[in-house]
């Protein structure tokens, strides 16, 4: 199961601190791996699912504001083994740079008390008639000005 949420992250302040998409992650039984921690290929899952809310539904739009995109680089430093649990983990994100063409999102997992990932994902928009990268429109800027 998972649910979004639009809007600042609960632990934020005031003073320039960029709004957060947070999106809620049930770690199921298929995550887990033999040491019985949630593999490191699911967390990256996890990040995609956080990704994709974000990109579709975030701020509660209903109409498509971005285009096609490709995922040109993405990183990640495993903090913490997140175990299973019957609460769901947040897996907030918001935009750390806007170019002429891609943009980047800094995620991190946790709960109230651990974080367990913190990452970073470079996305670029993609022309898909022409198989090559495209620049970003006004309103794909509008809405990563809203969590930069």
């Amino acid at each position: 199961m998972t649910q979004t949420e639009a809007g600042p992250a609960a632990s934020e302040t005031q003073g320039g601190t960029p709004q957060r998409h947070v999106h809620l992650q049930q770690v199921r039984y298929a995550d887990l791996d033999p040491q019985f921690h949630v593999n490191n290929v699911r967390m990256l899952t996890y990040l995609e699912d956080a990704r994709i809310s974000f990109l579709h539904f975030g701020q509660g739009h209903t109409d498509q504001v971005f285009g096609a995109m490709v995922v040109a680089r993405q990183e990640a430093d495993y903090l913490a083994p997140l175990l299973p649990r019957t609460e769901p983990v947040r897996v907030e994100l918001w935009v750390t740079e806007v170019r002429n063409s891609s943009f980047t999102l800094a995620y991190e997992i946790l709960d109230e008390n651990t974080v367990y990932l913190r990452a970073r994902t470079v996305l670029v928009g993609f022309d898909v008639d022409q198989q090559r990268a495209r620049r970003l429109d006004a309103a794909e800027r509008a809405f990563l000005a809203d969590y930069a």
